[in-house]
């Protein structure tokens, strides 16, 4: 199968085909305008045919020259996000999207098969309503789902919105349903690799004082942190915000007794600063959010921030390797 991977990023949909294990696939063409995040890319991907391309500029018949069966998209959150200013289609960001639903997806005479990745807020938007109707003229069968990688048995919290379709008559093996698909009923092959937070760490040896809360956030934002240890088995979605800001960002790790404790700890004594810094709080690697996300990788070609905002960005690769496996299924 020949693949088109629109927004590419790091390469997450990469990843999740060779997770599929398909023998038969070949990336044809990777894009994204992110100068940063394709530096990452070709160091993962370096034979991979990786275009820094405006998609407006891409014609039908420029995306038909490389005879693609697959698309694989994860356009930008920003327009759909709860937490931003949900512009939606009115959103600069959104026209690329657009353009594919508008000028690609109805006038492509190779694509099979398509998958999206977005955030919740993705299912009540305007530019999914412009989707489903592209999909329904253009002849294509569609599945919508809102998942986590805790639905796969991986101990992060990361909801997010997919969208499979194939082209008819091609179809899927789960019946059609008027509902967004929110639990994972139809895989039983859950990831073994991350199931409790101590599955991610790095070795023992490690130095990781450069990711220890400074003084200032262990007094002013402790409190409101979300603190795991090595026995968690859960951990909070990790942003493209990470470090920069404590809360709402992702969970901080400390290697001293359970949760619970650690929380009456602080509690106690939120304003003593010796005794927070005893609890040595820090934050996850790149390496080790990496693992929270199931991407192979162990090494950066870019600096620890530069890292947490593309990873911030990025998908699970699990989930999305499963969810490759029912759309060719």
């Amino acid at each position: 199968m020949r693949v088109i991977e629109f927004f590419s990023g790091i390469g997450g949909m990469h990843f999740a085909l060779k997770e599929c294990d398909l023998n038969n696939f070949e990336v044809v063409l990777a894009a994204d305008v992110n100068t940063v995040a394709n530096t990452v890319y070709r160091h993962f991907f370096p034979t991979t045919n990786l275009k820094d391309l405006n998609i407006l500029s891409l014609t039908t018949e420029q995306f038909d020259a490389y005879c693609p069966d697959v698309l694989l998209m994860s356009p930008p959150c920003q327009p759909f996000t709860r937490n931003g200013l949900v512009k939606d289609i009115d959103d600069e960001r959104t026209k690329p999207l657009l353009h594919i639903i508008e000028n690609i997806i109805p006038k492509s005479q190779s694509l099979k098969y398509i998958l999206v990745e977005n955030v919740k807020g993705f299912e009540c938007s305007l530019a999914r309503e412009k989707l489903i109707s592209a999909l329904n003229q253009s002849n294509f069968t569609y599945r919508e789902f809102l998942l986590s990688p805790i639905h796969f048995g991986i101990c992060n919290s990361r909801l997010r919105y997919y969208l499979l379709a194939k082209k008819k008559p091609l179809d899927f093996i789960i019946p059609l349903t008027n509902n967004i698909i929110t639990e994972n009923h139809w895989d039983d092959k859950l990831c073994d690799r991350v199931t409790q937070v101590s599955d991610v760490l790095c070795n023992p040896d490690t130095d990781l004082k450069e990711y220890l809360l400074s003084d200032k956030q262990l007094l002013k934002g402790c409190k409101a942190v979300d603190i795991v240890t090595k026995s968690s088995k859960r951990s909070c979605c990790f942003t493209r915000s990470y470090s920069s800001y404590l809360c709402g960002t992702g969970s901080v790790y400390s290697n001293l007794c359970d949760e619970e404790n650690i929380k009456q700890i602080i509690n106690e004594n939120d304003d003593n600063l010796e005794v927070l810094k005893s609890l040595k709080l820090r934050f996850f690697t790149p390496t080790e959010i990496s693992k929270f996300m199931c991407i192979p990788i162990s090494d950066f070609p870019v600096s620890n921030k530069k890292a947490y905002q593309l990873l911030g960005n990025s998908l699970n690769v699990y989930v999305v390797s499963r969810l490759l496996c029912l759309l060719f299924n």
